[in-house]
């Protein structure tokens, strides 16, 4: 299924997603370059929110950007298979590969704004991403592995205690949906 219908397909979980989901959508007719960071003020991102198979924690690495705790995730670049960018992130962020999607069906979504910032010695102008989430499961006794350019640290958190160990406020408010939304999956 192509990535409009999986969007207009997806059946949103509250206010915030209903709004975000009509402007996917509207950015989806007026932009052909969504799918690269061609588009310096709006691309498609996927993340993984990992739970272990009790679905009692989450597997979070620390983010070198940002400086917090977050899941993980990545541009598209040209992929238009967003479940297959999630799963290939997380592979190369924790470096697990006993991993499977919970479903093949969008998770969440999310219009997430990225402050300016250096990249690899780079500028990067702030911009948003059009974020697809996926509900991912991993086995806890795995060993993960640090990616250095991208994190410092891999840690399985307590649901709420991975809310509370994200610096960011607004990356909060998504990771309690994500964990509201796990209690009746």
């Amino acid at each position: 299924m192509k990535l409009r219908e999986q969007i207009e397909k997806y059946i949103p979980y509250n206010a915030q997603e209903i709004k975000e989901q009509e402007v996917i959508l509207r950015y989806m007719d007026k932009f052909d370059n969504l799918l690269t960071r061609d588009n310096e003020f709006a691309h498609f991102t996927a993340s993984a929110w990992i739970v272990n198979e009790e679905r009692t924690k989450v597997l979070m690495i620390y983010h070198n950007i940002y400086q917090s705790w977050s899941w993980t995730g990545g541009h598209a670049d040209g992929d238009g298979d967003l479940l297959h960018v999630a799963l290939k992130e997380v592979n190369e962020e924790t470096g697990l590969t006993n991993i499977k999607p919970l479903s093949e069906e969008i998770y969440s979504i999310e219009i997430l704004g990225v402050p300016a910032h250096e990249k690899k010695g780079k500028h990067v102008a702030t911009h948003v991403h059009l974020n697809v989430t996926y509900l991912i499961e991993a086995n806890e006794s795995e060993l993960t592995k640090i990616k250095p350019d991208e994190n410092s640290d891999i840690k399985w958190w307590g649901l709420e205690e991975a809310i509370e160990a994200s610096t960011e406020p607004e990356m909060r408010v998504v990771y309690r949906k994500l964990n509201n939304k796990l209690k009746g999956f």
